[in-house]
């Protein structure tokens, strides 16, 4: 989904939709705001000592309905793991944890804040986080700075492309780290709530789109999926992955994403 983040702004930002000169001046003002921190410099300094440490396999837990098929005791422990947004909203039902937690959407971000802060598991996060006061710095929370050119990232610290999906971030961020092999879990693509992609709405009572009923519930709000944005982006990270002589597999029970090739999950984690 979109970064939501506006200029401090809200007349200046307006404007910018509709004149090109002010929307640059939008996007530099933003862009400094968060560059000229010290939590910028300290997070690209240690995004960039990640860059091709890790070797091997990663598995990106995704958020639909059919995580909830992932045999976590088999896999944890096999591979390196990257949650998404609320994937903490799993922790009471298993003693499994992600090595990584991966959000970037800044109303996930907000919800989901009193988490980051107080988890000791490794967090990529949009920037917003901590221009907004929602996450403080701490040595093992990297802050990603979110750019609108829509490009796969291959090295992370400077900026990455949000892709209309989170999933796109992590497969952005693996690549970095250098696994050469990615399997995606609970990649449904598929909602039951429909609308204009991106439109931030009200949830009802329950979420079925997500692995979790209280995932987007209870008059939240959210933002509705752009479908086909998040294939451009799937796209886009297939062709660069395979390039660089790597590959992304889906191992999602079910589900209607079909950009990538299909293997069961205990197959990919093989040795």
């Amino acid at each position: 989904m979109k970064d939501t983040h506006a200029a401090d702004d809200p007349l200046l930002a307006t404007r910018a939709q509709v004149n090109p000169y002010l929307r640059a001046l939008s996007l530099i003002s933003h862009q400094l705001a968060w560059d000229l921190r010290p939590a910028a410099w300290s997070s690209r300094r240690r995004l960039k000592a990640l860059r091709d440490t890790k070797t091997g396999k990663a598995v990106i837990l995704c958020n639909g309905p059919s995580l909830n098929k992932v045999d976590f005791d088999h896999l944890a422990g096999r591979a390196f793991t990257f949650g998404l947004n609320k994937i903490n909203l799993l922790f009471d039902r298993t003693p499994f944890r992600p090595d990584a937690i991966v959000a970037v959407n800044e109303l996930v971000l907000e919800q989901n804040s009193a988490f980051f802060e107080d988890t000791d598991i490794p967090l990529f996060l949009d920037s917003a986080a901590c221009l907004d006061g929602l996450v403080s710095p701490a040595p093992r929370r990297y802050f990603l700075r979110s750019a609108d050119i829509p490009k796969f990232a291959r090295d992370c610290s400077m900026a990455v492309h949000q892709g209309a999906t989170v999933t796109y971030v992590a497969l952005q961020l693996a690549f970095h780290m250098g696994f050469r092999e990615v399997a995606l879990v609970g990649a449904d693509h598929s909602f039951a709530a429909k609308g204009p992609a991106n439109k931030a709405v009200r949830a009802g009572a329950t979420d079925v789109d997500h692995f979790d009923p209280n995932y987007f519930a209870r008059g939240v709000q959210w933002q509705l999926p752009d479908l086909f944005e998040s294939e451009v982006s799937y796209m886009r990270a297939r062709n660069m992955y395979e390039a660089a002589g790597r590959r992304i597999v889906n191992c999602t029970e079910g589900g209607k994403l079909e950009i990538f090739e299909r293997q069961p999950l205990a197959q990919f984690l093989d040795p």
